[in-house]
């Protein structure tokens, strides 16, 4: 009788583990951050030309490696120590594993629009702040029972208001400079930072740092049931060509990540109870040594991205080895059912990626 019933025992929970929801999601995105860097570090042309990089010699000691796994690791070891252990990671081209914008763009707008509402609209095709008429998954989930009002979105960018249309959707949406206007005493001087703080990449763009704080702020204070973070700094790094930032940027967006995560696991609310979904909006060139810092529907490669999960319902199947096809319009289903909720919006979309349903 005991040789049968361990092996059913067995199937059980695994079945259970595979089947059950997480009760919050956590989505966070880079934006413009290759899938060459994520799964390959750092870039050996990159990294020694002196047209992108101040300091070769100090920023090889901080991400140069012998192997691919060793640069990855010195860059994101967050997702190749936590997440590559207990969920999935999906882009890597080496194995023939793709994940592609649907839309073709290629470019932010187009690609939050895709990530969000799960419709590569071919209308949407600017950066321009035009109210988004697509409903995006997040108002939808604001909708259902026990989440209204524990929505919230921080985001550097200002065109997010437009992207998640805050009007219609009914949510926190925090992009760029905008002052938060919530009565504790935190949120007046992270107010007061950003009124005072430099703007190096200009007035469309909250630095990253400050969205973080700002972001994990509210989860101290009001412990929303879905959080999505919008990160810039990676995208406009690498407009500049400055490799070395670039970089930068990716490790400690992926610093800010293992901190919010190691954060939420000491309150009883997320603990083991909590889903996170990365991605970003586009890729970026990678034909030639100039073509890395653009991106757009006449840069070769530039719909090419990735996608990474990790929490409650999801196998932990480390990185994903076989060919397989996924499309960015994927995720805006995949970030409902992670919750145990269907998004079937007016628009069309897609199924959730099967494996992060644990199917």
């Amino acid at each position: 009788m005991k040789k049968v019933f361990f092996p059913i025992l067995l199937l059980f929970i695994s079945v259970f583990s595979y089947s059950q929801k997480a009760e919050n999601i956590i989505v966070v995105t880079f934006d413009g951050l290759r899938w060459q860097e994520l799964f390959c570090g750092a870039d050996s042309m990159l990294i020694n030309d002196s047209s992108f990089v101040s300091d070769i010699k100090s920023l090889n000691k901080k991400f140069w490696a012998p192997s691919a796994g060793e640069r990855r690791e010195k860059i994101f070891p967050f997702f190749w120590n936590t997440i590559a252990a207990q969920g999935q990671l999906y882009g890597n081209r080496q194995y023939g594993n793709k994940v592609n914008n649907s839309n073709k763009y290629w470019f932010s707008y187009p690609g939050y629009n895709e990530i969000f509402t799960g419709f590569p609209d071919d209308s949407v095709n600017s950066n321009d702040k035009n109210m988004n008429k697509n409903e995006n998954v997040l108002e939808y989930i604001n909708r259902q029972n026990g989440f209204k009002g524990k929505v919230a979105a921080f985001t550097s960018w200002d065109v997010f208001d437009a992207i998640l249309n805050e009007p219609r959707s009914g949510f926190l949406v925090s992009s760029g400079f905008d002052k938060v206007n919530l009565p504790d005493a935190e949120f007046k001087l992270l107010n007061e930072m950003q009124q005072y703080s430099p703007q190096p990449l200009g007035e469309s763009v909250r630095p990253d740092f400050l969205t973080y704080a700002i972001a994990k702020e509210y989860v101290k204070k009001y412990r929303p049931r879905v959080l999505y973070i919008g990160f810039d700094e990676t995208d406009d790094y690498a407009h500049m060509g400055k490799y070395d930032q670039y970089l930068y940027m990716a490790h400690m967006t992926d610093k800010w990540i293992g901190d919010l995560w190691n954060y939420i696991q000491s309150l009883p609310q997320y603990k083991n109870k909590t889903a996170l979904v990365i991605s970003t909006d586009h890729g970026r060139g990678d034909k030639n040594k100039k073509e890395w810092t653009s991106h757009g529907s006449k840069v070769p490669d530039a719909g090419e991205i990735w996608i990474a999960a990790m929490g409650p319902g999801i196998p932990a199947l480390g990185e994903i080895k076989k060919e397989e096809q996924h499309y960015q319009r994927q995720l805006a289903t995949t970030i409902a059912n992670l919750i145990g909720l269907e998004f079937k919006p007016a628009h069309p979309v897609m199924h959730p990626v099967p494996a992060l349903a644990g199917k």
